[in-house]
């Protein structure tokens, strides 16, 4: 397609599902957003009736400048989809008005629940419940947090779930996350505190990062990911204590990364990670490029606890409080990771020091007898 670019990942075992994961970007930014919006919606269609025909989807992001205008377009494009589809406010570096992320399965068969929440099963032992554009109309993100997180372990309980045992990666996208992002910390920390999930225990993967929904009084949007039939023995947390420090000292609840074994693969959750050393210290305030450097190796450290290396990562995402620094970042992924699905957004991070943050997901083969496949 000439007005779209894609970058594409492929996890392809001998047997079993197989992964993969699109980052589709314009290409011709003159476009209008509709105009934007068909070219990512016919590049999706082509891709998954010539090249990814045995896929399926299971997970949309779709990133805006301008969700205010943007929204109510782009939920009537994606009305019907057969998979979750997040759709949140934060807008492309490379002066589009709109990316998206797709990640497809394999031998998938996805089921509404609601409006928000969709199951992925593979007729395995797990069922995979992800919920998107979760929002809550109380006064402020404190409330709306802890409302949020509320609801979504009833709806758990209701599925014979619960917080602390099957979900294993949340979002929280935070408008104006300067002023705001101290109250998802207060919110989160209650209910997890009441869930049973402390510092003795546990938290959950996570990225708390600028971000919003067309409706200003949603201080706070939340998307999550939860597995059914998993065992706790398959669930394990990431920490690397040479580079980075519990996120407790510094009083937040997340973990660092967390990885899932199954029979024939691991998948890996790396949180959003910034420039930050095992004192839980900014390190190089206002140096971008020393700053990227620091997070790639903070990544490369918890991704080589759980026994994997950028190798296995099949997309990642980047975040930049400030416009100015994309051509910095992007020379410095684009030489390190030419052919790695990527995206670079405009969405600060949580603490003003932090210049750039990241994500990503892995998965590498393996064999454990002890569990089902994926």
């Amino acid at each position: 397609m000439e007005q779209t670019h894609v970058e594409y990942s492929a996890f392809t075992p001998e047997k079993g599902v197989c992964e993969y994961h699109t980052l589709i970007h314009i290409t011709d930014t003159s476009l209008s957003f509709e105009k934007q919006l068909e070219a990512i919606w016919d590049t999706y269609k082509a891709w998954q009736s010539s090249k990814l025909t045995d896929a399926t989807p299971v997970f949309i992001r779709l990133f805006l400048s301008d969700i205010a205008n943007q929204q109510t377009l782009a939920e009537t494009r994606m009305a019907g989809m057969p998979c979750p589809c997040s759709i949140i406010g934060q807008p492309p570096l490379d002066g589009s008005k709109i990316a998206a992320w797709i990640y497809w399965q394999t031998d998938a068969s996805v089921s509404i629940v609601n409006k928000r929440s969709y199951k992925v099963s593979h007729g395995t032992s797990y069922t995979h419940h992800w919920s998107v554009g979760c929002t809550d109309d109380s006064e402020n993100s404190h409330e709306q947090t802890r409302n949020m997180l509320d609801k979504y372990a009833e709806e758990l309980v209701k599925n014979g779930l619960s917080l602390s045992e099957n979900c294993i990666r949340t979002w929280f996208f935070v408008q104006n996350v300067d002023v705001n992002y101290q109250g998802v910390v207060k919110g989160r920390n209650e209910v997890f505190d009441r869930q049973g999930l402390t510092r003795h225990t546990h938290f959950i993967a996570s990225t708390g990062i600028g971000g919003r929904v067309a409706d200003k009084r949603h201080k706070v949007s939340m998307d999550c990911y939860a597995i059914e039939g998993i065992q706790p023995e398959q669930i394990h947390f990431l920490y690397a204590p040479t580079h980075l420090n519990p996120t407790y000292e510094y009083g937040v609840s997340f973990e660092r990364g967390t990885y899932v074994d199954y029979a024939d693969r691991r998948q890996v959750f790396i949180s959003g990670t910034a420039s930050i050393n095992n004192k839980g210290e900014i390190m190089y305030p206002g140096q971008i490029d020393r700053q990227t450097d620091r997070m790639l190796e903070n990544v490369k450290t918890l991704l080589h606890e759980a026994d994997c290396g950028f190798e296995d990562v099949g997309c990642m995402i980047i975040y930049l409080r400030d416009i100015a620094d994309y051509a910095t970042v992007s020379s410095i992924f684009r030489k390190r990771f030419p052919l790695m699905p990527k995206v670079f957004l405009w969405a600060p991070v949580c603490r003003p020091g932090w210049l750039v943050e990241m994500e990503c997901i892995a998965s590498k083969k393996r064999t454990e007898k002890r569990f089902s496949p994926f």
